[in-house]
């Protein structure tokens, strides 16, 4: 099957999105498939597939061309809204061909802490068609309902030019059924590899850290901005550190809001416990998995959350709050899941790093659920639906 995926993240960059088209890509290219992929690349000395771009000040994107060379493929594979992803929605539409589109990000929940997200809005509405005129823009670039109906609209809009929408969980599949008309809707998360060998061990990475081997260690993986929720990370730690003084916290991946976070650490008394990372490298990320007791997730606004299926690859067990997001693909189980508040969530952090019959009971059904939610398993059901596209049956679309 010759595919294009289509994406404004590059696959250099350390977050979720990039990691699921990865893992798609190579995924389908494993099993024969023809797959070009474009996103952002550099501006010369390019692979296949990358587009010409350039770095954006203070975020770690990077803006590409919005156009794709004309090339024999039978299927478009869309995962993001930017003007790469808008541009392929045109191509497919100019050419007739099929679009599967991945709703990766929620744009309602993300516009209030990103700028570029109305801005971007704004742009695809009206590459699409959209008769939005001064008062329609005005409303994206002001908080309130007059946003948030102006980016539903654009959902609308954009369901109304895929042939089938693919939600990364039930949560998304249920906030985006209310703008799918008759785009249909299938739930299918991006499976999660299975651990690979790194030269960072548990001892080792404590101690480059300045952790003592014995000291109970919560993890929180990826950005720390304001969306995350890292207050309440902060706040459910300072409850766990009055029951269990010895415990760190380590924030992986903060890069933006860093100082925030800063100042709500040292206004919560526990600065001198928590331990602020940079990104590393994918490969990297298993060791500070392995160095940890817990996976801290305070996010609602995850459309996935990603992390979660690595930390329980990796035998971590989860704290969460978003109740949406509970239930592990593959088997169904429930992962462990408190109220959004300091006191709940510190509640569940600290059964967690102290009883070991839940510990082991969480770890033995996470790890059962990565096994049961396999790549071959993912990859079976989504060349299904290309199938589907491919060679629809009068009667029938995809199932949900």
């Amino acid at each position: 099957m010759r595919i294009a995926h289509v994406s404004d993240s590059h696959l250099a960059n350390v977050e979720g999105v990039a990691t699921s088209v990865g893992a798609t890509v190579a995924l389908l290219r494993a099993a024969g498939h023809q797959v070009t992929l474009y996103s952002p690349g550099p501006l010369a000395r390019r692979r296949p597939g990358e587009l010409p771009s350039l770095p954006v000040p203070t975020r770690p994107y990077r803006l590409a061309l919005p156009r794709l060379p004309d090339a024999p493929v039978e299927l478009l594979h869309v995962h993001t809204t930017g003007p790469v992803g808008i541009a392929g929605l045109r191509y497919a539409a100019a050419r007739s061909l099929p679009v599967v589109f991945t709703w990766h990000t929620d744009l309602i929940a993300y516009a209030p802490h990103y700028p570029e997200v109305p801005l971007g809005a704004a742009y695809a509405g009206l590459r699409l068609g959209l008769p939005w005129r001064a008062r329609a823009l005005r409303e994206l670039s002001r908080p309130g309902p007059g946003r948030d109906a102006r980016l539903t609209e654009l959902g609308r809009c954009l369901l109304a030019q895929m042939s089938l929408l693919l939600a990364p969980s039930a949560k998304t599949a249920e906030a985006m059924a209310p703008m799918a008309g008759r785009t249909p809707i299938v739930v299918l998360p991006t499976p999660v590899p299975a651990p690979t060998p790194d030269d960072d061990d548990r001892r080792r990475l404590r101690a480059d850290l300045g952790i003592p081997p014995d000291a109970p260690v919560l993890l929180a993986v990826g950005r720390a901005s304001p969306e995350k929720d890292p207050e309440l990370l902060l706040a459910a730690f300072a409850q766990v550190r009055r029951a269990l003084p010895a415990t760190r916290l380590v924030l992986l991946g903060v890069r933006r809001n860093r100082a925030a976070v800063r100042r709500a650490a040292r206004r919560l008394a526990v600065d001198d416990a928590t331990h602020l990372l940079d990104p590393v490298p994918r490969t990297r990320v298993g060791g500070y998995y392995r160095a940890a007791d817990v996976l801290a997730f305070p996010s609602t606004t995850d459309t996935q959350g990603l992390v979660l299926g690595e930390a329980e690859a990796h035998g971590l067990p989860v704290a969460m709050v978003d109740a949406e997001l509970a239930t592990r693909p593959g088997t169904g189980t429930r992962r462990p899941c408190a109220a959004g508040t300091p006191a709940e969530f510190g509640a569940l952090l600290r059964r967690l790093l102290t009883d070991e019959a839940l510990r082991e009971r969480v770890t033995a059904e996470g790890r059962a659920a990565v096994t049961a939610w396999s790549g071959a398993r993912y990859l079976a059901e989504l060349t299904r639906l290309y199938t589907t596209l491919r060679h629809p049956s009068p009667t029938r679309r995809p199932a949900g």
